[in-house]
């Protein structure tokens, strides 16, 4: 029996709940153990003001090493670069659609203005680098942070506290959530760039656990590491953490090819900075990116 450590939110069950099926699928039985970290527990700050890296993954990562539990499932781009001593990251799973949404409110549609928004509009998000994307689009939009799990802030937005609200594709789509009634725009993730690795689940597990190492293994998507390696090496280089003001995003073609883009500002308020490369190989190309955003 293996104990998956997770955290609560409805996200986070279901992607816990998907590898326990994959689990399943290989004949290994399993249970969750529900762990709360530090970002589930201050709900009145954003990101980019809870001081330390890994706030939705130290205390899981604490857990596996104590021995409360066998592995973590975590979504990758909130996961540091740097592995804890006596974790690693024994599999990354298949990715949903990597892109961001733009959720507008009903009534507020704004046809012929640039993302359907109106003038000034209050759009929320608490991501840096969300922010300033959407301030190289819009410099005349109001930000706001926005905390809570996807359904909160979808009600965040049906309430009237924001025009608009920026969320991830890929727990969207994972929670099956009906948005027939907002207005969405979706963005092209080769333009509006997202965070490192977004859209993919991390399996953890300790080092000198052989057997469950093992396991993992057997769901491992390699097409999909090759890419998110690139994506969180630029992060790597570039420091300051999975909140850094940075998207990063790489895909394979069918010949093989590797392409990636990148945008960066050193502050979201600040002006942002764009890299592009293709090559046949993913050698050397987070370095390659990082020298063109530098």
């Amino acid at each position: 029996m293996i104990k998956i450590g997770t955290r609560g939110s409805k996200l986070a069950l279901w992607q816990a709940e998907y590898t326990q099926k994959q689990l399943k699928d290989r004949g290994v039985d399993s249970e969750l153990v529900v762990i709360k970290t530090k970002g589930d527990n201050i709900r009145h700050l954003s990101f980019d003001k809870i001081e330390g890296k890994g706030f939705f993954t130290k205390e899981i990562e604490e857990a596996l090493l104590n021995g409360e539990v066998d592995m973590a499932v975590h979504s990758m781009k909130d996961l540091p670069t740097e592995q804890p001593p006596g974790l690693v990251l024994a599999a990354v799973s298949y990715r949903e659609n990597p892109a961001d949404w733009l959720i507008i409110k009903p009534g507020v549609e704004t046809a012929g203005n640039l993302l359907r928004l109106p003038d000034e509009a209050v759009t929320g998000t608490s991501s840096a680098r969300r922010k300033a994307q959407m301030l190289a689009l819009r410099p005349d939009v109001q930000l706001k942070d926005i905390r809570g799990n996807v359904p909160t802030r979808l009600e965040k937005l049906r309430s009237g506290d924001f025009d608009a609200i920026l969320l991830a594709a890929a727990g969207l789509r994972r929670l099956d959530i009906s948005l027939d009634e907002f207005t969405v725009v979706p963005f092209n993730p080769v333009e509006f760039v997202p965070a490192p690795a977004q859209g993919v689940l991390a399996f953890q597990c300790r080092a000198e656990d052989k057997e469950t190492r093992r396991i993992l293994a057997g769901l491992h998507h390699p097409e999909v590491a090759a890419c998110t390696n690139v994506e969180r090496k630029v992060l790597q280089l570039i420091g300051g953490g999975c909140h850094a003001p940075l998207g990063v995003y790489c895909r394979r073609d069918k010949a093989g090819n590797y392409h990636a883009w990148a945008a960066y500002a050193t502050a979201w308020d600040q002006p942002l900075r764009r890299a592009q490369r293709s090559q046949a190989t993913h050698f050397r190309l987070a370095e390659q990116l990082v020298e063109q955003l530098r």
